[in-house]
């Protein structure tokens, strides 16, 4: 069997297949067989992307520069001075890694609930019997049961089919459903997408039924083949993650260069090794913000939690960062930024318009006379609607008090618009029943039926289609009065063009009729002597949170640029709809590139193209994954979205790759950063917007946590220096390090965005992580808690404290400035009294936090003899309140000061552009 299902299916007739797969049509496989195959081949499932074990991401937490710092520390510290000092080190660094891969963890168990919700299921023949089971479930051989509106659940090679097409474009990219035959007789080598015998699994049936048998499930289908193409490809890093990198590498070059400084000093001094090397190690461990990865990490899976609250599901951690620093959005048209529901809003016939209101599927609308040439009989009217609803093999149904559709998207647009006017396809159905029916065939671009006129009446026959086949066929018209006249092909080639500008699709309606007892139509019967009842147009109306969603990442400076497969002139009429920049020329004709032109683009000239350009017509999944490349060569943070199996490059290539929940393929959602839950473009301008707001909370805390390392690295040096005691030591240093981040830094993640965080162009990506400004505010804030600390040591040791309390009272003048500054970082720019005092009410919880800790430390006996810590009194407590409110009032005069220049040279500027 196994040598079986790597045959060419297509090549082989349907009833050779069924020979080869011992399967009987009628009965399909019997439960015995069926158990027994799936023993052999398994469930019909992907197998999952060969990530990394757990205990292998586990051990990728510890790769960090500063962790091997760390990790070197402890041992040394282990084998030359106090194992206990060691164990607590190690034990901060183990904390860290698993913060790091609990929040991992969680982020993926989230997509994998995404995934486990959405079940499909197929209807098989087995034993006589037409059962609805677990796709999962089917086996090689099994008879499976399509129809419209079902998901391809395997590889089949069809049996037998009526009027059956299948959307592929998950598959090849064929914007178009594939009209399917069971009997071609095709060739060996016959492609993917002109296998019209064959139907894949993750394909949608759009039209019609059929039979097939399945010839390949799980990881042997065609998905499951271009599934292990994507996910051996290759991961880029995100804006953090490569930021981290160079600033963690920076931090280690100083802390060795600073360790190897203390070393020289103590050598120099004559002193031991083992003094040495302990003098080196509480320098290190000083200037290593140890508790920083796991606040970076809780800050990202903050912004996890927020997006997800907002429907956005973060499939990897600093894919929330890089979000933020997006400089553009390639994102689908229909179903994005559109309802994903067709809507006729416009009836036109000889002499008269009408215009239909409401949208989506909801049958609940008006139907308006806009443009009356002449006295109008509705009847008129409601004849090109009727032929709408009978022409059409789609259903409108009514479900929990909601309309869903059944069939085609185009078709169900017409029984809506029925409906509006009172005409019901069920009722029409019986009053003129259905005898023979011509289905849509690409090759014709139009469907015709057949329909009873009553006893002793003629047939009626109904046509739709493309405007110029059944223009073709017609020498009358019916105008708006009802009357037969010649038919003005000029004139509805006019108005054709009209409604195309405006990015409807329209559909043309014809009538005849046909001899009493007539039982069948033929292609041969229609072609000519129709009559043109009208036109119908239809569009995808934009989402309206679309329109604003695209309106605000405009005001960030995000370009947003559409990808459809539609006609150019409906793309570019759909983006003027939706607000995208460039959609039209100065002239007003669009500004559309096709697949076509793309193709014909060398891959610089795509380059200047892919800039310029904001609407891309006809475009395959294929050239998605160009455009990214294009637009990423010009340093632009690219997200992309994609719903198709073919999308899956595309996504993996993008600086964000971003899946459709509802629409998408397993596969794109595997190969995807991103995935949201309800296909919405506006989504995506949220996630964009919590990313700039986590990226805010990672500057501040990052901000706020290293003037702590620097200054206690200053304040060992210069002990080091003078030849003094240390005022600190390492497992003080640890503590501090570790309480502060972990109580206080904390609730900087907990910020809420600033406002106008939309209102500010994207962060330039070869930026570093802190500014110029920033860095001079760390120094400075290092400084302060060098002298403050500094000078209270040598005053308590001065006024006869014991080395004990001494250093009780710096450790206490460290964490002070810690808490004082905290409150500066909530923003880097304003001043705290204008963002408010109590507008994050988990910064005072942390601040009690803070102060329960520092009174343990000061009072507890056990932490007493653990830290060497002493109790200290009141007179020592007010001089560590001046330091800490001395270095409050400094930072928020330096961010006055620098708010004051900011604001005097705009004024400048704008002086000198107005001259």
């Amino acid at each position: 069997m196994q040598t079986l299902l790597s045959k060419h299916w297509h090549h082989l007739p349907a009833n050779e297949a069924l020979e080869l797969l011992d399967t009987n049509l009628d009965r399909g496989l019997d439960l015995f067989e069926v158990r027994h195959r799936q023993q052999r081949f398994g469930r019909n499932e992907l197998t999952p992307r060969k990530g990394k074990s757990p205990f292998v991401r586990f051990l990728l937490q510890f790769n960090n520069p500063l962790i091997y710092i760390l990790l070197a520390s402890s041992v040394i510290t282990a084998v030359l001075k106090d194992p206990l000092d060691a164990v607590i080190i190690f034990a901060v660094v183990l904390v860290n890694a698993v913060i790091g891969f609990v929040q991992e963890n969680n982020a993926e168990q989230a997509i994998e609930a995404l995934a486990k919700a959405m079940v499909t299921e197929a209807t098989v023949r087995r034993s006589g019997q037409v059962l609805r089971i677990p796709a999962a479930e089917l086996v090689p051989g099994d008879v499976v049961l399509l129809k419209s509106g079902d998901k391809v659940p395997a590889d089949l090679r069809l049996l037998n089919g009526r009027d059956l097409q299948i959307a592929e474009a998950a598959l090849t990219g064929e914007s178009l459903p594939v009209h399917k035959d069971a009997n071609a007789a095709l060739g060996v080598e016959t492609s993917l997408a002109d296998r019209k015998n064959m139907a894949y699994a993750s394909t949608l049936v759009t039209y019609g039924q059929g039979t097939g048998v399945v010839i390949a499930i799980g990881d042997g289908t065609e998905v499951g083949r271009i599934s292990s193409l994507i996910s051996s490809a290759d991961e880029l890093a995100t804006p953090l993650t490569r930021k981290i990198a160079r600033f963690s590498t920076l931090v280690l070059y100083v802390i060795l260069v600073l360790a190897a400084i203390a070393f020289a000093i103590e050598i120099w001094r004559g002193a031991s090794a083992v003094d040495t090397f302990t003098a080196a190690i509480a320098l290190a461990v000083a200037m290593i913000p140890e508790g920083l990865p796991a606040a970076l990490t809780i800050t990202l899976a903050i912004g996890v939690s927020r997006m997800a609250k907002r429907k956005a599901i973060i499939r990897k951690l600093p894919a929330v960062e890089a979000l933020g620093s997006t400089t553009v959005i390639c994102t689908d048209k229909t179903g994005t930024l559109t309802q994903n529901q067709m809507t006729v809003q416009q009836v036109w016939l000889h002499g008269a318009a009408y215009t239909i209101t409401g949208g989506g599927y909801n049958p609940e609308g008006e139907i308006h006379l806009t443009d009356a040439q002449l006295a109008v009989d509705p009847s008129a009217m409601l004849e090109v609607l009727k032929a709408g609803a009978l022409c059409n093999d789609s259903e409108l149904v009514q479900s929990n008090g909601t309309w869903q559709p059944q069939g085609d998207p185009t078709e169900v647009a017409l029984l809506v618009s029925a409906r509006k006017a009172g005409l019901q396809a069920e009722m029409l159905k019986k009053i003129l029943p259905r005898l023979d029916a011509i289905p849509f065939e690409s090759e014709h671009q139009y469907m015709a039926t057949l329909h009873d006129g009553g006893e002793g009446q003629t047939r009626l026959v109904y046509m739709k289609g493309a405007v110029e086949v059944v223009i073709e066929k017609c020498q009358a018209a019916l105008d708006a009065a009802g009357n037969r006249v010649p038919l003005d092909r000029s004139k509805v080639f006019q108005q054709v063009d009209t409604l195309a500008a405006q990015g409807m699709r329209v559909l043309a309606f014809a009538r005849s009729v046909r001899p009493v007892g007539s039982a069948s139509i033929a292609h041969r019967d229609l072609q000519s002597g129709m009559v043109f009842l009208g036109l119908q147009a239809m569009i995808d109306p934009p989402r309206v949170e679309a329109i604003d969603a695209v309106r605000a990442c405009q005001r960030a400076g995000i370009q947003v640029k559409m990808i459809t497969g539609d006609h150019a002139l409906t793309a570019a009429a759909i983006a003027r709809q939706i607000g995208i920049h460039g959609a039209s020329r100065q002239d007003g004709t669009p500004n559309v590139i096709t697949g076509k032109e793309m193709a014909a683009l060398s891959d610089s000239e795509l380059i200047g193209t892919a800039e310029k350009i904001s609407v891309f017509a006809r475009v395959s999944p294929e050239q998605k994954l160009r455009l990214v490349e294009a637009l990423q060569s010009r340093q632009h943070i690219v997200a992309m979205t994609g719903d198709g199996v073919n999308d899956g490059p595309a996504l993996k290539q993008a600086d964000i790759g971003v899946a459709m929940g509802i629409t998408g393929t397993d596969v794109a959602k595997e190969a995807a950063d991103m995935v949201l839950t309800d296909d919405n473009f506006s989504t995506i301008q949220a996630a964009v917007e919590e990313g700039r707001g986590v990226f805010d909370n990672l500057t501040k805390i990052i901000a706020w946590t290293l003037p702590t390392n620097i200054g206690e690295g200053l304040v060992i040096l210069l002990a080091l220096v003078l030849g003094v005691v240390l005022p600190i030591l390492p497992i003080q240093i640890l503590w501090i390090n570790m309480t502060t981040v972990g109580v206080l830094g904390i609730v900087l993640a907990l910020e809420l965005r600033e406002p106008g965080i939309m209102n500010r162009p994207p962060r330039d990506t070869q930026a570093p992580i802190l500014t110029r400004e920033l860095l001079w505010r760390i120094v400075l804030v290092g400084f302060i808690i060098l002298i403050g600390s500094f000078s209270l040591f040598e005053l308590e040791l001065a006024w006869g404290s014991s080395l004990a309390q001494a250093r009780t009272v710096a450790v206490n003048a460290v964490i002070m400035v810690a808490v004082f500054y905290l409150f500066n970082c909530r923003s880097l720019d304003q001043s705290i009294f204008q963002i408010g005092w109590f507008s994050n009410p988990w910064l005072w919880a942390g601040v009690g936090g803070m102060a329960l800790l520092q009174t343990l430390f000061t009072y507890l006996p056990f932490l007493n003899r653990l830290l060497s810590s002493a109790p200290i009194g009141v007179d020592s407590w007010l001089r560590i309140l001046v330091v800490g409110l001395t270095s409050f009032v400094v930072i928020e005069f330096e961010k006055w000061l620098r708010r004051r220049v900011k604001s005097a040279s705009g004024k400048m500027t704008a002086t000198i552009e107005a001259r």
